[in-house]
């Protein structure tokens, strides 16, 4: 009965003839309502775990005996979630890089169950005090929400691909009450694109996510901020780039030991669930040590001395303890997310480097909230490889646009140190490591085994160098493509004349002159046949033109455009389903 009343309000909706866009709004908006929603119900579940895994055992044993304890309630916690993994043979996944790789090669479907069972999962990691993030389920979460929506709406898989951003930027723009940040995480890191068409319904996702967490969760559901302080900065301009460099070594250490954590552990001799016992009780003992700084009530704090309140070497410490830990809970069969723990080494380390300065240089203008405040970014965008939601992510925290400047440079040089000194980030590092390639929302690995040759056109509209601007025009209206190929008889090319180029002489096409093709041609480097889509597309980018000529042996064989080259990667895709 409900199956068939649910049938026929989707027929009800096809037969309002909605713009797609329209459409996209409305499914964005109701995306986002569901996302925030899922932010609050994760978050009971953390709650409701440490409360089961943490406070209530405590009470049992006093405060003498948490120091000693801590460490084997935080081992069965990870045991926990990894024992419900295991028991509903959920497959490895179902975080960030996975959803990427389901836009990429799988038109958007992100399945529910193992979803489901991975947030629950998570929620009893966070809850037992494991070291691992929050905005990875959420985000997750809400993809596979937009995803479930598209397919029951029956939507095309470009649509359906849009509405998982739409799912996660909700859940981002949920867990940290910022809109702008949730919108360009989705934007820079799920889909890889910002297209027209994604960016309004992305971005009224995120909004309505945000206000609907935040009218349940209060003020800010993440942690709470330190005192705002004069950031100074014209006066810090030339020490910025120290914490740069600072934050893209550490960003490149925290890829890397995340991503090869599994690998190291994996070799762990004994039973199976030894492994994340064994990580868990190091990552209590780790979070013990720390005086309880590194782990909250199961939700992602940072407490006000990380924030510059403590010695300089202490807060470094911090930093890679955040490290170690968060590598350890996640490789050894914690489930959790990666993005939220990078905003406590940030905060560490900028914290640390601003204390350690403040008593160097003189003159009482480096505040360590400040570099702590900036620090942050810097890790977000070295590890995961997106500036851009690194510089929105802390100005939506501070709400000071004075921040924008030290979080542009510290931000860019982040990213080209993490670059340089380690091959991946968080996201694609796990994609790599299993031999996947996936960039901008595109499989680069199927980008590089396709050809050229494959996607071009070889009647591409072509044309004598001697003809006129008449002819030159009648062959540019005969052909979808965006440019005309001028060759000599022989087959050699000229060059090409893009349809700008053809305008801008019928514009300004003086009486008397007589032009040819010839005197429109602009020289082009041709691609070879045999190149594959991947270099294609690069030579596209670089020229900035929609169309090149396809040469093999010097001779004229067609052209191909950035639209031929999209549809044959969507058949292809479609096919390796």
């Amino acid at each position: 009965m409900l199956r068939r009343r649910w049938h026929a309000l989707v027929q009800r909706i096809g037969l309002l003839e909605w713009d797609e866009g329209v459409l996209l709004l409305v499914a964005g908006a109701l995306i986002g309502i569901v996302g925030g929603l899922g932010v609050v119900g994760f978050y009971g579940l953390i709650d409701l775990a440490y409360v089961a895994f943490v406070q209530w055992p405590l009470r049992l044993v006093g405060p003498l005996g948490a120091a000693l304890y801590l460490p084997a309630l935080t081992g069965l916690g990870v045991w926990a979630a990894w024992y419900v993994v295991r028991r509903t043979r959920t497959p490895e996944g179902q975080n960030v890089a996975d959803v990427q790789l389901d836009v990429a090669k799988r038109n958007g479907v992100v399945r529910t169950r193992p979803v489901a069972v991975r947030t629950l999962a998570s929620a009893i990691t966070l809850g037992s005090g494991a070291s691992a993030g929050s905005e990875g389920p959420v985000a997750v979460l809400g993809a596979a929400v937009g995803s479930a929506f598209g397919r029951v709406l029956s939507l095309q898989p470009r649509h359906v691909k849009i509405l998982v951003g739409c799912g996660a930027a909700a859940g981002i723009a949920g867990a940290f009450n910022a809109p702008f940040a949730g919108a360009f995480f989705a934007l820079e890191e799920v889909l890889g694109s910002f297209s027209v068409a994604a960016f309004s319904p992305v971005v009224i996702a995120s909004v309505v996510g945000a206000l609907t967490a935040h009218s349940v969760l209060g003020s800010h559901p993440a942690f709470h901020m330190p005192a705002m302080v004069d950031v100074h900065p014209i006066a810090n301009a030339l020490l910025y780039p120290l914490l740069g460099v600072a934050c893209g070594l550490v960003s490149a250490l925290y890829a890397w030991m995340t991503v090869k954590m599994p690998y190291w552990t994996s070799e762990m001799r004994g039973p199976a669930w030894l492994r994340p016992v064994s990580g868990g009780v190091l990552v209590g003992a780790i979070t013990a040590a720390s005086g309880g700084l590194l782990s909250g009530t199961g939700h992602l704090s940072i407490p006000t001395p990380v924030f510059g309140g403590m010695v300089w070497y202490a807060l470094v410490g911090l930093s890679l303890a955040k490290v170690v830990a968060t590598a350890l809970t996640l490789g050894t069969g914690g489930s959790g997310g990666v993005f939220t723990p990078s905003l406590f080494i940030g905060a560490a380390l900028g914290g640390g480097f601003g204390r350690l300065l403040a008593g160097i240089v003189p003159g009482h203008f480096i505040h360590a909230e400040a570099w702590a405040l900036v620090g942050m970014g810097g890790v977000v965008a070295g590890a995961t490889r997106a500036p851009l939601t690194a510089i929105f992510m802390v100005y939506e925290l501070t709400n000071d646009s004075n921040y924008v400047v030290p979080l542009m440079i510290v931000a860019v040089i982040s990213l080209l140190v993490a670059k340089r000194c380690s091959p991946y980030g968080l996201y694609d590092g796990w994609l790599i490591e299993r031999g996947e390639q996936v960039s901008h929302g595109i499989d680069e690995a199927l980008m590089h085994r396709l050809h050229v040759m494959d996607a071009m056109d070889p009647n591409g509209a072509r044309v004598g160098p001697g003809e006129s601007v008449a002819a030159l025009a009648l062959a540019a209206s005969r052909t979808p493509q965006d440019a005309v190929a001028v060759v000599e008889e022989d087959g050699t090319l000229v060059g090409l004349v893009s349809r700008r180029a053809l305008r801008t002489a019928l514009e300004q096409y003086e009486a008397g002159v007589v032009l040819v093709a010839e005197d429109l041609a602009e020289p082009v480097t041709p691609l070879s046949p045999e190149a594959s889509l991947a270099d294609a597309l690069r030579a596209l980018n670089a020229s900035a033109l929609d169309a090149l000529p396809v040469a093999e042996d010097g001779e004229y064989a067609g052209l191909v455009g950035r639209a031929d080259i999209l549809a044959l990667y969507e058949r292809e895709l479609e096919h390796a389903l």
